[in-house]
């Protein structure tokens, strides 16, 4: 496993110490990456995401979707099997799991659906208008003039 120092990253800017903490946790997690269940994320449009899960066996009232503290989370804790069933072979695997996405700032989730075995889950970024970016209006030198001779007029 690799080993990073993020100390002179932390030394050398502000306001940055969010990156610094991701990258500790995505490093910490890479160990233990889980596989279970199988899922893939989606940009469907240009702030529009979609993160589709795969929960073969599990019904809508198995399946827990919660946004808390900057994570989405997905989990599913199926009810108790009829524990008479005798299988032959059981591949289908419908074992407990939670499953964790960290959401970038002003990521909403929209909506989830439940369909044909798949969990989708919809999320859109909503960029506050103050953060969008603005265009400044260049004033140029003879208005500025302008502007003094009025303000000097107005005075006299």
């Amino acid at each position: 496993m690799r080993s990073f120092d993020f100390a002179p990253l932390y030394r050398a800017t502000v306001g940055f110490d969010q990156i610094a903490d991701l990258m500790d946790r995505v490093l910490a997690n890479d160990v233990q990456t889980q596989t279970y269940p199988p899922y893939n994320i989606e940009k469907t449009a240009e702030d529009a995401y979609r993160i589709s899960i795969a929960v073969a066996g599990f019904s809508d009232a198995d399946l827990s979707v919660e946004v808390k503290e900057k994570a989405l989370v997905v989990s599913a804790r199926k009810a108790d099997e009829d524990e008479n069933a005798t299988y032959l072979h059981r591949g289908i695997a419908t074992r407990a799991f939670e499953r964790r996405f960290h959401l970038a700032d002003h990521v909403k989730v929209t909506g989830a659906s439940h369909e044909n075995g798949m969990l989708h889950i919809d999320l859109q970024r909503e960029i506050p208008e103050a953060l969008k970016p603005r265009q400044i209006e260049i004033a140029s030198a003879t208005k500025a003039i302008e502007k003094d001779v009025v303000d000097a007029k107005a005075v006299n």
